[in-house]
């Protein structure tokens, strides 16, 4: 389980295709410490497991289901992605329940500037319209945000959220532009009460 607290920036160094597998490497630079064969990161909120380390060049292997849902099949070499590793018991849960299991993508469709405020408005499938709800959480890119001014649109939803000058500072969502998809995890809480 994560909270949504990216701990900063990764960059994407190498990109390997195979059947229906894409095989990625980062670099996690000083951002992540200790890991292990095995272990879940959280790479733009998508949780994978380490299948290889090389100092600071983590290497994972993503399946094809992850592929179709999340925005990870669109990274480059030389692309930024959020890092975060998982909550170890008796931290602190600084953001929101997060699992790293996206539910699929949104796109960005308005991005604000204003001095330090910046304002970026999403849009997203139907099947959000049910667990996206005012002052409630979604994870966009792994970083946990808070849900404003969300209304129904043909087939979906659109949201706002507030980025400040840390979160522009420490995740991909300061890079990013209208236009371009992101992944989003609906409330994990919010998910169960409703089913």
């Amino acid at each position: 389980m994560f909270t949504g607290i990216v701990k900063g920036l990764g960059t994407v160094t190498n990109i390997a295709r195979r059947d229906e597998f894409l095989d990625i490497t980062i670099d996690v630079g000083g951002v992540l410490t200790t890991s292990e064969i095995g272990a879940s990161v959280a790479i733009d909120g998508v949780c994978l497991t380490v299948i290889a380390l090389e100092e600071s060049r983590w290497a994972f292997s993503v399946m094809q289901e992850t592929l179709d849902k999340t925005t990870v099949g669109d990274r480059k070499i030389g692309d930024r992605v959020c890092l975060e590793q998982p909550l170890k018991m008796g931290e602190e849960l600084g953001g929101h329940m997060v699992l790293g299991h996206v539910d699929g993508t949104g796109e960005i469709v308005a991005k604000k500037v204003d001095g330090e405020n910046c304002w970026v408005t999403l849009r997203a499938s139907e099947f959000f319209v049910k667990y996206i709800v005012p002052k409630g959480s979604i994870a966009i890119d792994g970083v946990s945000l808070t849900v404003c001014d969300p209304k129904s649109v043909e087939n979906g939803i659109e949201f706002s959220v507030s980025l400040l000058p840390l979160t522009l500072e420490r995740t991909t969502l300061g890079l990013k532009n209208v236009g371009d998809r992101v992944n989003l995890e609906a409330d994990y809480i919010l998910k169960a009460m409703v089913r």
